[in-house]
């Protein structure tokens, strides 16, 4: 599974996706972060300025993680069957740790 995290000062999360231009994206293989890379996307490819026709460098990714987005995005992202949460956590490892715990939890119920 892939998971991209709206970083845009590399440190915390992001609280708007639409303009966001980088985006920490982690590996998770049977819950468990496997590798975590810094993707930086120019202005026009941020998900504001760009065509949600063609093809974009986030459509790899299973689950975008934020600090907010618009129903817009949340559509956009679903037609590329990308799983749109917004998080409340401000660093991008404690969001990811976080939605994989909420993930086991659902699973366990």
């Amino acid at each position: 599974m892939k998971i991209a995290v709206t970083s845009q000062n590399r440190k915390t999360v992001t609280e708007h996706a639409g303009r966001c231009r980088r985006f920490w994206i982690y590996t998770v293989e049977n819950g468990v972060i496997t590798n975590k890379n810094l993707l930086e996307l120019s202005k026009e490819e941020s998900f504001h300025d760009s065509d949600s026709n063609v093809p974009h460098p986030l459509d790899g990714v299973d689950v975008l993680l934020t600090g907010g987005m618009g129903s817009g995005l949340v559509q956009r992202l679903a037609r590329k069957a990308i799983v749109a949460k917004v998080t409340t956590q401000t660093e991008p490892d404690k969001a990811i740790q976080h939605y994989l715990d909420s993930r086991t939890e659902q699973e366990d119920d």
